[in-house]
C-alpha cells in the first residue's frame, strides 16, 4: 500500500516478520516508510503467545516449574530462580545456603550463555558473521557444564522450593574454573574483533539514544537503562538471594546509544565472571535441598520475588487461596516495556539503524507472548 503525504511524498508499508531474523522470534513490526527511512514501526505481538500465566492458575505449584523456561530460553534457569524464589517467600521456605549459591553460579553461567548469543546475533544482524562463531564455540562450553548438572542444554528445571534438584560436584566447580580463565582469554580478542571495529561502531555509535526519560516513562529496565547511566540492577537496589555477599560492580555508560548497550553486555560478562569465582570460593557445604512437605498448600495472601534476568526487571507476582494451586499468577518480563518504546524512539531512522536498535535491546519475544 502506497500513500501520499501532505509534503507530496510517497509513503509505503513494508512487514518485518513475523520471520525476519532481525526479530528473534515471532514478531510482526509494521514500518510506515519513506523511501528507507522508517517513520512509524508498530510492533504486533501475540503470534505466540501461550498462556502461562493462565495455566498457573489450573494446574498446582510444581506442575508450573517447567513453564517457567519456556517463557525466557535464554534465561531459563534465571526464571527458575524467580518462580521458587515468590513460592518460598508466599510459603514461608527458605533455601539452604549451599542451595543458593548454587543458584547463584548456575544462574550467573545462565546469563554469561544469554550476552554471547546475544553478542554474536547483534553483529551477526549487522552483517559480520564471524564473531557469531567464537560466541558459540564459548557459549557451549557452558551448555555442557550446565548440561551435567541439569541434565538439559536449554529449557532447564533445574531448582526446586526449599533448593536444587541435584548437587554439583567436583567436576562441575573445576569446570567451571576451567571455563572462567577461557573466557577471560577471549575478551580482548572480541575488544580487537568487535568492539575496535571501525565499520561496527560507525553502524550503533549515536544510533537510538535512550535518555532516562524515555527510559523512566517505559519502564525501561536492564543494560539498556544502564546504558543512560542509571545504575540500577535487581542484585543491588533489591538483593536477592547470597547477591549481597558478593563484591561486584554495575556498569554504566552515560551516552544511552547502542553503543552504551553493547558495553554495558560485555563489561557485564567480567562481571559474572567475577560473581562465578567467589561464589566457588565461598560455596558451603550442607544438604541441597531443605525440608520441604509432599503436599505444600499456597497459603491464602500474596508475595513478589524480583530478580534480574539478562534482559531487565523480571517479577513474579503469586497469589494464593490455600491450596496448591495459585489463584492468580503475574509475571512482569523485561523485554515488553523495552520493546515499547521502539516506535518512539526509531521514527525517522534508517531501516538498516532499526535493526542495530532492536539489536541492542535484546529481545526475546517468547517473553513478551507469554
Amino acid at each position: 500500500m502506497t500513500t501520499m503525504t501532505e509534503k507530496g511524498e510517497y509513503r509505503y508499508v513494508l512487514n518485518m516478520g513475523p520471520q525476519h531474523p532481525s526479530t528473534h522470534g515471532v514478531l510482526r513490526v509494521i514500518l510506515e516508510m519513506e523511501g528507507e527511512y522508517v517513520m512509524d514501526p508498530q510492533p504486533v505481538l501475540g503470534y505466540g503467545h501461550r498462556m502461562h500465566e493462565k495455566m498457573a492458575e489450573c494446574r498446582s505449584w510444581p506442575n508450573f516449574l517447567p513453564n517457567a523456561a519456556r517463557m525466557d530460553y535464554l534465561a531459563a534457569l534465571i526464571y527458575n530462580h524467580g518462580y521458587v524464589g515468590v513460592v518460598e517467600r508466599l510459603a514461608g521456605i527458605e533455601a539452604t545456603p549451599r542451595a543458593e549459591y548454587i543458584r547463584v553460579i548456575t544462574s550467573e553461567l545462565n546469563r554469561l550463555q544469554s550476552h554471547l548469543l546475544w553478542l554474536g546475533v547483534l553483529v551477526l544482524d549487522l552483517g559480520a558473521f564471524t564473531p557469531i562463531m567464537y560466541t558459540f564455540e564459548d557459549r557451549e562450553k557452558i551448555l555442557d557444564i550446565l548440561e551435567d548438572v541439569t541434565g538439559s542444554r536449554l529449557t532447564y528445571c533445574y531448582m526446586r522450593v526449599g533448593g536444587v534438584v541435584r548437587d554439583i560436584d567436583d567436576k562441575f566447580v573445576e569446570g567451571t574454573r576451567d571455563y572462567i580463565k577461557w573466557q577471560r582469554s577471549r575478551m580482548p580478542m572480541y575488544d580487537k574483533l568487535v568492539t575496535g571495529n571501525i565499520i561496527f561502531r560507525k553502524r550503533i555509535e549515536q544510533i537510538g539514544e535512550f535518555t532516562p526519560d524515555l527510559a523512566r516513562r517505559y519502564g525501561l529496565t536492564g543494560p539498556v537503562l544502564r546504558g543512560t547511566g542509571i545504575p540500577y540492577d535487581i542484585r543491588r537496589a533489591e538483593p536477592y538471594s547470597v547477591y549481597p555477599e558478593f563484591d561486584f560492580e554495575i556498569p554504566t555508560e552515560t551516552s544511552g546509544d547502542c553503543m552504551a548497550a553493547y558495553l554495558v553486555r560485555v563489561r557485564e560478562i567480567e562481571q559474572s565472571l567475577r560473581i562465578l569465582e567467589q561464589a566457588l570460593d565461598k560455596l558451603p557445604d550442607g544438604p541441597c535441598m531443605a525440608k520441604v512437605p509432599k503436599k505444600l498448600k499456597l497459603p491464602a495472601g500474596d508475595a513478589c520475588y524480583t530478580v534480574e534476568s539478562p534482559r531487565g526487571e523480571l517479577v513474579y507476582h503469586l497469589t494464593g487461596d490455600g491450596s496448591d494451586t495459585p489463584y492468580r499468577m503475574k509475571i512482569r518480563v523485561p523485554s515488553f516495556s523495552n520493546l515499547s518504546l521502539l516506535p518512539e524512539l526509531c521514527s525517522g531512522m534508517l531501516l538498516s539503524d532499526l535493526c542495530a536498535c532492536m539489536g541492542s535491546l535484546d529481545l526475546v519475544i517468547p517473553e513478551i507472548d507469554r
